[in-house]
């Protein structure tokens, strides 16, 4: 049977997935840090587990087995990714992570090469943040005209059980986009004249009305979705906005901050800080997730689409569940991809979301 690891098999997503998996074929297999919380996960199931500590012992043990698909939930991705995706082509391993962020996910799809010549699959943002705007965009752009300029929106409505905000996603938040061309590390993005330029970070707010009625507020934000919109449209200009982008007084913080995170010692201050601030408590705010994309075509017209899924971490964990699943069942092919890249807009309908017109019609 067709093993997929599970890296952050003790993690939300990583439970979810497992969950998800079991019965369908494929054998999930946890790795994390904690034996004992390995154990508990893994319960009546009997699923196997393996507990490693660090990033560096996991992507050593995929190079001993070889297991049929490596999951990497393990955040910042910047730094999981690049061992994993290693261990991964020098193996034959397919590669799945949930990365949304405008660093790691050009880095998985710039091996594509590598992933060709090892006959491996690399999938980069297979959850709610890349996947549910790539659907839309990719929907829209069908190839029978041609998109001069995109702008996404990511509209999560998420519940929190509250507790720490954690050292993975503490690390994301502080590191920046290191390495990324077109502006500096804290600055945000945009697609101009087919390149990153500069944009500024909760930026160019706009409020949407969803098909549910409900009014949201996003600005611009440098994620992920971000290339997987521009290379899903082909526009020379693209626009990446969330709702969960910083307004008011966390915007006016992250400016004034920016110069202290560019100090290591100070960034590496902050995330241990900030990985212990407790998140209180919340129900989800809105009955669905949305993904939106607006496209404005070479004639002048727009068009614009919806994607309707349910609590965006249920969503993150279909996603990355369908795709794991696809790839230990042969549905690959070699080369380095986003989700719907590589298998379609019919991988968003497969996990439950339900796309809406602009009209509000469900076709």
């Amino acid at each position: 049977m067709a093993e997929v690891w599970v890296l952050g098999g003790t993690g939300r997503t990583g439970r979810g997935v497992a969950a998800a998996l079991a019965g369908s074929g494929v054998e999930p297999v946890l790795v994390g840090r904690d034996e004992e919380r390995l154990r508990v996960v893994a319960g009546a199931a009997g699923w196997r587990t393996l507990a490693l500590d660090g990033v560096e012992a996991m992507a050593a043990a995929v190079r001993a087995e070889a297991p049929s698909v490596v999951l990497n939930t393990v955040g910042p991705f910047t730094r999981s990714g690049p061992p994993l995706v290693d261990a991964c082509l020098a193996t034959g391993s397919h590669y799945v992570d949930i990365a949304n962020d405008l660093a790691a996910v050009p880095a998985v799809l710039a091996r594509q090469a590598e992933a060709e010549r090892a006959g491996c699959t690399l999938v980069t943002g297979a959850g709610f943040g890349v996947a549910a705007t790539e659907s839309v965009v990719s929907r829209l752009c069908d190839g029978t005209r041609r998109a001069v300029l995109v702008r996404t929106t990511m509209l999560p409505s998420l519940a929190s059980d509250g507790g720490p905000v954690g050292d993975a996603l503490a690390g994301t938040l502080v590191e920046g986009l290191p390495g990324v061309p077109g502006g500096g590390r804290f600055a945000g993005r945009r697609v101009r004249d087919g390149r990153l330029a500069p944009a500024s970070i909760g930026g160019e707010v706009r409020e949407l009305v969803t098909p549910d009625g409900d009014r949201v507020r996003a600005g611009l934000m440098p994620l992920g979705e971000l290339v997987a919109a521009q290379r899903a449209s082909g526009a020379a200009s693209v626009d990446c906005a969330s709702s969960e982008a910083p307004s008011g007084r966390a915007r006016t913080a992250l400016r004034l901050g920016a110069g202290l995170l560019t100090v290591a010692p100070l960034r590496r201050l902050a995330a241990r800080r900030l990985a212990t601030v407790r998140l209180p408590v919340r129900p989800a705010p809105r009955a669905h997730s949305w993904g939106h994309a607006a496209v404005t075509w070479d004639d002048g017209t727009t068009s614009e689409g919806w994607l309707r899924l349910p609590d965006a971490q249920v969503a993150t964990t279909a996603f990355a569940a369908e795709v794991c699943r696809r790839l230990a069942s042969g549905g690959g092919r070699p080369g380095a991809f986003t989700p719907v890249a590589l298998f379609g807009t019919e991988l968003a309908t497969s996990v439950g979301g339900a796309y809406v017109d602009a009209d509000g019609s469900t076709p």
